[in-house]
């Protein structure tokens, strides 16, 4: 399975999303020390009901971030299945990245990471880079299972199978069966070492977050979500909204709607986004007339006669083999909107028997290191398996093939954008379905800012209307010609997420009007 994901610097590597367990948990009695008058944010030890903050050394990461210099950090201790509260306990990387103000608002926001399986920690230089900590303190805290969690519930040996398939014929049931392989070896590895795999979910993570703010003696904060967290984000607001002031998500992914038919919804309005700011740049459209058209050909082409080819990744001094048949054009396309300006000319060079600038894109994102033991697998399947195929027909993905993208041969449509293998993945990961209340859709009038892309192929910008038909204070804004994450790529998403968090009833939306298009790489 490949996951949805917030994007880091370059290509994307690849996406995924997430799902639940168990019923909403009840409120645990509140018991403890507040903490001291005008000691700042993180400072103070404090105990919640069967949670437990203590301040200490910051959350691992696998690089320095220069953005947590300075960083207050702590753990917060829960129990792993809140059902079993006498049960094995976690702990979960805290750090809280001090306002640049002077004054800061007493309201501090905190970043719901992209997955499932990110650690929100690692994502710190993309939310301050941002500027979000200008007038806030800035919380991050690693979710359940991920990096810099304990335990953590990475899955290496998958990372390294992703690696090793950007060599097999991406559609094939041997590589299906072999990826199979790998999620239950990890599985099993997990449960050995007695690992509650159902605890993994957006109900528990929920609960995670509503404990650390009351373990930190914080009244009121902000969320905002980006990717998958937006995912959690919807979920925390319906199952505890108290103590929300306001709330951004940022790439949308709706509990209510997730799924493998949607994936195919969310590709087919970022490539025709895409495809469409070529038709309407002169330029790029005398150049790569019908981009739609060459595109969907080169799907079937490839899946009935796949191309291997050799190249050499940036850093890398070795040939690696890349095999490219349908499936695998349709999964680095979505990605590749993050390079929106080279796909009209990369796909023009695929057509004419050079397709090295797109097998260099399609394995550089899985044979990095930044693709290899950093991302909880077992929080991935935790959500999906429980929360998603439960919920979704077996013939799900096929059908929103079909409908989207009617001309691809079935073993395209039938394995949806960056979910490929899910259901096999899910019947070996085997853990139980989620409470059907998962999936409603979530109600109210906390004041939402619902940021997307226009160029986002993973989670679609349909999806921003979607919430807001339920959400009584939504505030909707697509962003034009922008890939998944805007506030990773765009300066005027920056400008719109900081004038929502000063007043979430009127953010400045004015940038959006001034935005112009990308000039697309005009080919010989």
């Amino acid at each position: 399975m490949r996951r949805l994901l917030a994007p880091s610097a370059g290509v994307a590597a690849g996406l995924l999303v997430t799902a639940l367990l168990a019923a909403p948990a009840q409120a645990q009695p509140r018991t403890g020390t507040s903490p001291s008058p005008g000691a700042p944010i993180g400072t103070v030890a404090r105990t919640v009901g069967d949670a437990r903050f203590e301040p200490g050394p910051c959350p691992k990461t696998p690089e320095p971030i220069e953005a947590l210099e300075g960083a207050r950090c702590g753990t917060l201790t829960v129990p792993e299945n809140r059902a079993e509260p006498s049960g094995r306990t976690i702990r979960l990387g805290v750090a809280i990245v001090p306002a640049a103000t002077g004054e800061p608002e007493p309201d501090p926001v905190v970043w719901l990471a992209g997955g499932p399986g990110d650690d929100a920690v690692g994502e710190a230089k993309m939310a301050i880079d941002g500027g979000l900590n200008r007038d806030r303190d800035v919380i991050f805290m690693s979710q359940r299972g991920t990096y810099s969690a304990d335990p953590d519930l990475l899955c290496p040996n998958i990372d390294e199978f992703n690696a090793r398939a950007v060599g097999l014929v991406f559609d094939a049931p041997s590589t299906e069966r072999l990826h199979v392989e790998a999620t239950k070896a990890c599985r099993d590895r997990l449960a050995d070492r007695g690992t509650d795999l159902s605890a993994y979910n957006d109900t528990e993570s929920a609960a995670d977050y509503d404990d650390l703010r009351t373990a930190l003696g914080i009244k009121e904060w902000n969320l905002y979500g980006i990717s998958y967290g937006t995912h959690l984000a919807l979920a925390y607001m319906r199952l505890h909204p108290e103590g929300l002031r306001s709330v951004g998500i940022d790439g949308i992914l709706p509990p209510s709607r997730s799924g493998e038919a949607s994936t195919w919804s969310s590709a087919r309005q970022g490539f025709d986004g895409l495809f469409k700011a070529c038709a309407d740049q002169p330029a790029c459209n005398k150049r790569y007339p019908n981009l739609s058209a060459t595109f969907e050909k080169l799907v079937r082409d490839l899946e009935a006669e796949p191309v291997t080819t050799t190249v050499t990744l940036p850093g890398g001094d070795k040939p690696v083999k890349v095999v490219l048949d349908g499936g695998a054009l349709v999964n680095w396309l979505v990605s590749a909107t993050h390079v929106a300006t080279q796909v009209p000319a990369a796909l023009d060079e695929l057509a004419h028997g050079k397709p090295q600038r797109i097998a260099q894109q399609w394995a550089g994102g899985k044979l990095s290191p930044q693709a290899i033991g950093r991302v909880a697998h077992g929080l991935v399947y935790g959500v999906f398996c429980s929360e998603w195929t439960p919920y979704e027909s077996k013939d799900a993905a096929l059908r929103g093939g079909q409908k989207e993208f009617p001309s691809f041969p079935r073993s395209v449509q039938e394995q949806a954008p960056l979910l490929a293998s899910l259901r096999p993945d899910c019947d070996v990961w085997d853990v139980p379905a989620a409470a059907p209340s998962i999936r409603d859709a979530t109600r109210g009038d906390i004041p939402t800012l619902a940021l997307s892309g226009a160029f986002d192929a993973q989670t679609g910008a349909d999806n921003g209307p979607y919430v807001a038909r339920t959400l009584d204070k939504a505030t909707v804004v697509t962003i034009p010609y922008e890939p998944h994450v805007v506030f990773a790529t765009s300066k005027c998403a920056q400008e719109i997420a900081l004038s929502f968090f000063d007043d979430p009833t009127a953010p400045d939306t004015g940038c959006v009007k001034d935005l112009e298009a990308p000039e697309f790489e005009i080919g010989p």
